[in-house]
């Protein structure tokens, strides 16, 4: 299987990532559900127009992270592919961030994986977030929004 957790500097083709999960697993695929990240425009407190968010991250340990995210939804759901993209570096917005990826026999099961994976990596993937707009820099943190979307996951 190919690898399930890329972290990069480049951009990414979602097109060839899914074209990949499809020669791998042929006609057993009977649902993909994917996902792409842009960066947005404006930040999340005051509105400010942002002009680069600059991502950083732990080799080996994000990537273990983000592993073990992946290693809970393939628990929960019955998946046969589970991949994620996901940037490092200084980006601008409209620029992609992340990928993921859900290839199941079943759409419920790849909806589910997909969705799960996006909020886990919101509050438990490590990476160190800093947005620049024009009142200066910013450290951010998940939301409570997040929080909320990823504690739904337990009660499940």
């Amino acid at each position: 299987m190919a690898r399930r957790v890329l972290i990069q500097t480049a951009d990414f083709s979602p097109d060839q990532i899914y074209r990949d999960v499809l020669d791998l697993h042929g006609s057993k695929v009977g649902a993909v559900v994917s996902f792409v990240g842009l960066v947005r425009d404006r930040d999340r407190s005051a509105g400010d127009t942002v002009s680069t968010l600059t991502l950083e991250h732990y080799p080996g340990m994000t990537e273990n992270s983000i592993e073990r995210i992946i290693d809970d939804a393939q628990s929960r759901w019955s998946l046969l592919d589970l991949r994620v993209v996901h940037r490092i570096g200084t980006m601008t917005p409209s620029e992609q961030i992340v990928f993921v990826i859900a290839a199941s026999a079943h759409r419920s099961d790849a909806f589910a994986g997909a969705e799960f994976v996006m909020d886990y990596l919101k509050t438990d993937a490590v990476f160190w977030k800093k947005e620049s707009t024009s009142s200066g820099t910013t450290w951010i943190e998940s939301t409570a929004a997040d929080r909320q979307r990823a504690k739904h996951w337990t009660k499940l």
